[in-house]
């Protein structure tokens, strides 16, 4: 889901590139950081400019590329304490033989040298590339360690086809909003229950809702990226989450159980299209042949059954079907005031744009204290960011 708020304004932030042939991607990564809103400064070690041509990196970052430290001291510069220094030193790829500098101290290379330079008061952020062979090195997980017991973040690779390849993009710059973002929501224990949820009918058949929990993971991830511990408990969905703690529940029960199990959280947002009916399963398969009836029996509220278990805040979307602005902020009123929910948040999924598989919505948010605020159609990834805004100012509710 493709995010149109410029969350990096103003930020720099120094991408020390290393020899590995995942530095191809590092143009990618600077340009995605630009559309953010950071400053980008490349640094390459001798190793990079054989695999990416330093023109590439400069027409990415719209900056001069750094490939080696001058009587500028690019270094202290970059990674000092002094004026002007950097928000982030990210190393991506970071070599094993990168990291094995950084662990011991050695700073022969640019990137190596910005880093030892910045180690001890700036935010650094890595993101290891390798051969698997290299990755399953004896050293390899302790040196890790070691780097995470100094403050390193350490953006975990994907392994596959034999190799520890590069995280996508956008995975890359969700840590980095990570690192860089304000934390306001600190403190605040979360959890966030999107997707649908499904009824099977046999083994092979089961009934569900069009909503593709693209509106929860979003607030999930705002949550997270400002601080917060979030676990997300996600229905029945295809979509990719970066939020560090996931639970996939499919269907009603396991989702009802996972959400209610730990009562103990400050917030919780139930951004769950959880079913409405459950039926009665039947085993195997069944026969085709011949038509067959569903007896759909109403389900417990997710919310009545979290209401009896916990003194956290509770956020409730409600979404409904072709009805009027006016109409759909009484329901929402309604729903605040039979209990248990903190906040509702309304929409209308029959208006286009609103709807559940869509990347945009409009919602109207009806406090406890009744008061009503309408964020208009835009992008879900705003409509997050404006609900978590919400929440910091008024974590009472």
């Amino acid at each position: 889901m493709n995010d149109d708020v410029k969350r990096l304004s103003g930020k720099h932030v120094v991408l020390c590139i290393t020899g590995s042939i995942a530095a191809i991607e590092t143009v990618k990564l600077a340009r995605e950081l630009q559309r953010q809103g950071a400053i980008v400064t490349a640094v390459m070690s001798e190793a990079a400019t054989r695999i990416v041509h330093t023109d590439a990196l400069e027409f990415a970052t719209g900056r001069p590329v750094v490939t080696s430290i001058t009587g500028k001291v690019e270094h202290v510069t970059m990674g000092g304490n002094r004026e002007g220094h950097a928000d982030l030193v990210l190393v991506c790829p970071a070599t094993l033989n990168t990291l094995s500098k950084i662990e011991h101290g050695v700073a022969d290379t640019p990137p190596a040298l910005v880093v030892v330079t910045a180690l001890s008061h700036l935010p650094v952020m890595v993101v290891p590339a390798m051969h698997e062979t290299m990755y399953r090195h004896p050293r390899y997980e302790a040196m890790i360690e070691t780097l995470r017991g100094w403050g390193i973040a350490i953006v975990d690779p994907r392994v596959l086809e034999h190799k520890a390849k590069l995280p996508s993009i956008e995975e890359i710059t969700y840590h980095v909003k990570r690192a860089l973002l304000p934390k306001d929501m600190t403190g605040v224990r979360a959890l966030v229950a999107a997707g649908p949820t499904i009824e099977e009918i046999d083994d092979v058949r089961f009934i569900t809702n069009r909503s593709s929990g693209k509106m929860g993971i979003a607030i999930a991830e705002e949550l997270e990226l400002r601080g917060a511990d979030v676990r997300l408990v996600l229905g029945r969905t295809s979509e990719e989450t970066f939020v560090s703690d996931v639970v996939k529940r499919e269907d009603y029960e396991n989702m009802k159980n996972e959400v209610i199990r730990d009562a103990s959280r400050d917030l919780y947002v139930l951004a769950v299209a959880a079913s409405d009916f459950s039926v009665q399963k039947c085993e195997g398969k069944i026969s085709s042949s011949k038509g067959f009836s569903l007896s759909l029996e109403p389900n417990e509220k997710i919310v009545d059954a979290l209401a009896e278990k916990t003194e956290g805040k509770i956020v409730c979307f409600k979404a409904e079907h072709g009805v009027e602005e006016g109409g759909l902020v009484s329901r929402a009123k309604r729903a605040l005031q039979r209990g248990g929910c903190s906040m509702v948040v309304a929409n209308d999924v029959g208006r286009e744009g609103r709807g559940f598989e869509g990347d945009t919505n409009e919602v109207y948010v009806v406090k406890g204290n009744g008061e009503v605020i309408h964020l208009s159609l835009t992008s879900k990834r705003r409509i997050a960011k404006e609900l978590v805004d919400i929440l910091a100012r008024h974590q009472g509710l």
